[in-house]
């Protein structure tokens, strides 16, 4: 699955990634939904680290669709809640 990190490029990611995915993107949304900033830097750092340790990066000239779009490192928290779907950042 190929992941965008907005301002920084794409990742591609096995299926198998998505249950971690998953977990680091509950953090998130459980750091908006309580309104507690150090925990959303926390879960938005966490989460964007693992995308970066587990993707493979394509070339910057690549043009593959994105399954999901990540916000970029230094979103603000309402930026990230526009974001969210029903079931967060990673549908899964």
């Amino acid at each position: 699955m190929i992941v965008r990190i907005m301002g920084e490029g794409q990742l591609d990611l096995t299926d198998a990634d998505l249950d971690l995915l998953n977990s680091f993107d509950s953090a998130l949304e459980g750091a908006i939904e309580s309104g507690d900033e150090d925990a959303f830097r926390q879960a938005l750092h966490d989460l964007l680290a693992k995308v970066r340790e587990h993707g493979s990066p394509l070339a910057a000239d690549a043009l593959e669709p994105s399954q999901f779009i990540l916000p970029p490192a230094d979103a603000t928290m309402e930026e990230v809640r526009d974001m969210l779907q029903d079931d967060g950042l990673i549908p899964g």
